[in-house]
């Protein structure tokens, strides 16, 4: 009886921190990049409590790009945004933690920025659509997809922070 139980305890536990491990793809921008706002997104998500894993800053390819947005290819606005994307660099990254793709995504707003609520990224910082300073996984699908698409297996950094026990219940 005993050992059932811990086995069961075991694998609740197994079970969250797994949950844990949920990552997300986040970019900033061209206009999040000019407008200096690198910062105060990272710093956003690391208040939250998740734990960055990658980043770089690169200016991307329009074919890194057309795989990217691949989704909307037939769309009108397709070229332009694979344009716009390629005109200055980014700052491509993955977090992770629990619910970390739902949770980005309401830390971000909503796509169009004027029905975005003030707290939010693109509440507190975007005007229009086409400016919308941040990208971030809509599923964990497409977070893995993403993911593999902007950094290789090696440049993702395994690291427990110290304040894990802080953020996360056991």
């Amino acid at each position: 009886m005993v050992i059932c139980t811990v086995l069961s305890l075991f694998s609740l536990f197994s079970k969250a921190m797994a949950a844990n491990k949920e990552r997300t793809f986040i970019m900033v921008k061209p206009d999040g990049v000019q407008r200096n706002l690198v910062g105060e997104i990272i710093k956003r998500f690391e208040a939250k409590g998740f734990k960055l894993v990658a980043m770089k800053f690169v200016l991307p390819t329009e074919d890194l790009l057309k795989k990217h947005y691949a989704e909307h290819i037939g769309r009108p606005f397709f070229a332009g945004l694979v344009k716009y994307m390629s005109s200055g660099p980014v700052v491509a990254m993955v977090w992770e933690g629990l619910n970390v793709v739902k949770t980005g995504r309401f830390m971000m707003g909503t796509t169009n920025p004027a029905d975005s609520a003030p707290g939010t990224i693109r509440g507190d910082f975007c005007i229009q659509v086409g400016r919308n300073i941040i990208h971030g996984s809509d599923s964990v699908e497409s977070a893995q997809k993403e993911i593999g698409l902007w950094f290789d297996s090696k440049e993702l950094v395994a690291w427990q922070p110290a304040t894990q026990a802080w953020i996360y219940e056991d």
